[in-house]
């Protein structure tokens, strides 16, 4: 492969770094990595397979087969396009090697020698701390972008990492394209921010959009994957290859800055970016240029993902047709509750959840019937298995008229739990460990600074208040928001966004934590906290403890919080009609 990152002593580049993105999880669409590297120029491409979930996921394979641990799908994908790669001086940096990244590097190295392709392959380690929480099934910190950046100075054409932030596929070969200084804050924020944008793929390029209804549809139907242009100051632009779908602009980019972020500081291993300093302009057709980006020293700790596995779960859906659910449902549910409390073991957790799907005068009986959905969880097995299958299965023919269940219960089946805690920078042992074998110890941060939150900002001129009568109309948010949500372990976070100025001066001042729970009667009891954010016209909450123990325990019917935002969007309140 070419050279378009320098050495170990390399000189500063100034010319921009195109860098492309092919993978938002483990199990995005397989042809992105070759539609990247034959769409159009890059210099990078990267890859993004990991998630909390992910994780475990790993983790259990890793339990079957200690060779194993890392997203096979990417060696998949290489055998098709690593001679592209090649061809077109592209190098790829991906942290597919999640639990196992040597053996992954390994793995890359044996199918480029078979494939005939010169590949010079390298590794980043020293994420993993399971032998240090023995409860584990895997404990893994949360490196930043130097290993990577280490890497490629040293001649890297792939290389592969365990758990880093998803932001520092980008910050690493920005600062290795660059020749940044660890503490070049405000250049490296601009690079976590590009980098925030390209994480999640097609998030970025008008998938998953609140406004998707306002495009084409055919436009939307293949969206092509992102692609930052990184300037030396740190600044860039976000586009997508020539004719590919999709599409790029101030609402694309706003809705995937705002996803899994919370407050004005993103903190992270390398820098802390202020995104309460982000401007973005649209610079031109599927053109979004990110400036003015100012960073901080990183926090003195490192994030650590934990991830165990918390007992086992079961559930059962008992449907509920035509007339008298609330009485259908009151019935099985003191038949089954008796039951289990006649059981030898009750499950240690028992939650019913009733979804008003049905309709009246309905067309069909799907349409007319309702869904009773019980959820169990016990450390033990049989006590979510034999135990719920028998008492569900008992009252087939002694219960509620029309019973039925969507599927019997099974055996149960495990389930994860994820949480976080800090170490110091320096109890890690980063490494880039490069393809001639030889091991480079990465420097931790020397500089660092307590992370604290910032003062909430002057909020905009409000409209006038009380609107006139007859000036307001009962409408859903949606109508002048946007909107996007996701999860960080037990949280989740919800950003909303406003188009125009007006809109913005009246969200700012309706939408408040109260106003929140109002909307969302689920977090009516949780702790919810808001930040404003004026510069991309939008407020982000963080709502504590609503997906329970993370993704992995399947708390709630939406169990990475993934429509919050929909359903937030979806609430009708009192709107200025000027702004309908």
């Amino acid at each position: 492969m070419t050279d378009s990152i320098t050495g170990s002593t390399p000189a500063p580049v100034t010319r921009p770094l195109r860098i492309g993105n092919a993978s938002g999880f483990y199990g995005d669409r397989f042809d992105a990595m070759r539609e990247m590297l034959t769409g159009g120029p890059l210099d990078v491409l990267t890859g993004d397979y990991l998630a909390e979930l992910t994780m475990l996921i790993l983790g259990r394979d890793r339990l079957k087969n200690p060779a194993g641990g890392y997203a096979r799908t990417f060696l998949r994908q290489l055998e098709e396009c690593l001679g592209l790669a090649h061809e077109k001086g592209v190098r790829i940096v991906a942290n597919a090697g999640g639990l196992n990244p040597a053996g992954l590097a390994d793995a890359v190295r044996e199918l480029a020698q078979r494939l005939g392709i010169p590949a010079r392959v390298a590794h980043v380690e020293g994420d993993d701390l399971t032998a240090r929480h023995p409860k584990s099934l895997a404990a893994h910190a949360y490196l930043g972008g130097e290993g990577i950046a280490t890497c490629l100075r040293e001649g890297a054409d792939i290389v592969v990492t365990g758990r880093v932030t998803d932001a520092a596929l980008v910050t690493g070969p920005a600062a290795a394209h660059f020749g940044w200084a660890p503490d070049a804050y405000d250049r490296l924020a601009g690079a976590v921010v590009a980098g925030h944008v390209l994480e999640c793929g097609t998030q970025a390029t008008g998938g998953n959009y609140a406004f998707f209804a306002e495009h084409d549809p055919e436009r939307l139907h293949h969206p092509g994957f992102p692609v930052a242009e990184i300037h030396e100051d740190g600044t860039s632009v976000i586009t997508k290859h020539d004719g590919t779908g999709g599409v790029v602009d101030l609402g694309t980019v706003t809705a995937q800055l705002l996803y899994e972020t919370s407050g004005a500081r993103y903190a992270g291993p390398d820098v802390t970016a202020r995104l309460d300093s982000v401007r973005l302009t649209q610079e031109g057709p599927d053109r979004v240029r990110i400036d003015g980006v100012r960073g901080e020293a990183p926090p003195p700790t490192l994030k650590v993902g934990l991830n165990r596995l918390g007992g086992f779960r079961n559930e059962v859906v008992f449907v509920l047709t035509g007339l008298d659910i609330e009485k259908k449902a009151a019935l099985v549910r003191a038949q089954l509750e008796t039951a289990l409390m006649a059981a030898k073991s009750r499950p240690a957790d028992v939650r019913w959840d009733l979804a008003r799907t049905d309709h009246p005068d309905a067309p069909t009986e799907e349409t007319a019937s309702a869904l009773l959905r019980l959820v169990v969880r016990d450390p033990d097995q049989d006590t979510v298995g034999r135990t719920l299958s028998g008492a569900a299965v008992e009252l087939a023919l002694g219960s509620y008229p029309g019973f039925h269940v969507l599927a019997p219960p099974g055996k149960g089946a495990p389930y994860g739990v994820f949480e976080d805690v800090y170490v110091p920078h320096g109890d890690v042992d980063h490494m880039a460990v490069l393809h001639d074998g030889h091991r480079i110890h990465v420097m931790p941060a020397q500089d660092t600074r307590v992370l604290e939150p910032l003062e909430e900002p002057p909020l905009p001129d409000a409209l006038p208040e009380p609107a006139p009568p007859g000036q307001t109309r009962r409408a859903p948010l949606g109508l002048v928001a946007g909107a996007r949500s996701g999860d960080k372990g037990g949280n989740a976070n919800v950003g909303v966004w406003a188009r125009t100025d007006d809109a913005w001066r009246w969200l700012a001042h309706t939408l408040t934590t109260d106003r929140f729970r109002e909307l969302l009667p689920e977090t009516a009891d949780l702790t919810v906290v808001r930040h404003v954010l004026p510069n991309l016209r939008a407020l982000n909450f963080v709502v504590e403890g609503v997906l329970g123990e993370g993704v992995a325990a399947q708390h709630r019917f939406d169990p990475q919080a993934k429509a919050l935002g929909e359903w937030l969007r979806s609430r009708h309140l009192d709107i200025p009609e000027v702004l309908l």
